[in-house]
């Protein structure tokens, strides 16, 4: 019996390691782009989520939700704005608007 727990400490050890290094990866992976300035005003909903920018530049966005839903970037003009998927019917919540990369 002693033996065996001997054996299963390096292993545990070797996967709590893995993990702290993998830690970091999955963390800035998951970073959250910048949100987008005070100009950008949004307007959520339900069904949709508008998001107007007023600036006095373009704004390459795109809006963020609670349940980590991915929506595709869009290059506003000053004063255009655009439609995004709202929060739904199921606890959603819209976080904001957030500046994409540059393509």
């Amino acid at each position: 019996m002693l033996r065996t727990r001997s054996l299963l400490w390096p292993a545990a050890i070797g996967l709590l390691s893995s993990a702290a290094l993998a830690a970091p990866v999955a963390a800035s992976d998951g970073d959250p782009a910048p949100e987008a300035p005070d100009c950008v005003k949004v307007s959520a909903g339900w069904r949709y989520t508008f998001v107007t920018n007023g600036c006095d530049s373009p704004q390459y966005l795109t809006v963020r939700y609670a349940d980590g839903t991915d929506v595709p970037c869009r290059n506003l003009s000053p004063g255009d704005s655009a439609t995004f998927p709202g929060y739904g019917t199921q606890g959603n919540r819209v976080l904001g608007p957030h500046l994409c990369p540059t393509a």
